[in-house]
């Protein structure tokens, strides 16, 4: 955007860019393409959050289940017996730990998804605004100059007229 309007045709009074409007709405075509790229990027993101917490259950529940199968096969002794559900403990314990993680990490990501995409639209809204800015000043530029070019026209019929 930088490029076009540094390449457009300049106004001799005000400073004021005459810019090609076919190649702006290119260039904000391009933008909305690359704001959904964005936030395919950060669904991807989550994706893998929930990759992580799936996996992390599932290894959770594979762990439980083998506790679980070791204090079957240890019921008979009573000392054993105490052992697996020690173990069955700790991995419950463990298990739950794994969640916690995961659900911090998604929640991290999460937000650095958020973040990241928040930047990206402020930086699209401030090219906007500066868009929006220069068109302002465009129409303020050419409703100045009809205004000028009325009086004119008025203070030439004021003069003829006889007095």
């Amino acid at each position: 955007m930088e490029t076009l309007i540094s390449t457009s045709k300049s106004v001799p009074v005000g400073g004021i860019a005459l810019v090609d409007k076919k190649k702006v709405m290119e260039l904000v075509d391009q933008l909305r393409l690359s704001i959904p790229q964005e936030v395919k990027a950060a669904g991807e993101v989550l994706a893998q959050k929930d990759q992580i917490i799936n996996s992390a259950t599932l290894d959770a529940r594979r762990t439980k289940t083998q506790a679980e199968e070791d204090l079957r096969e240890k019921l008979s002794q009573n000392e054993i017996h105490k052992r697996a559900e020690e173990a069955l403990r700790e991995a419950e314990l463990r298990a739950v730990r794994i969640i916690e993680q995961a659900e911090a990490d998604s929640q991290a990501r999460r937000t650095e998804a958020d973040a990241y995409a928040l930047r990206c639209l402020r930086a699209f809204e401030r090219e906007l605004n500066t868009l929006n800015g220069s068109v302002r000043k465009g129409i303020d530029l050419l409703a100045g100059n009809a205004l000028v070019g009325t009086l004119t026209s008025n203070q030439r019929e004021v003069e003829l007229e006889p007095v």
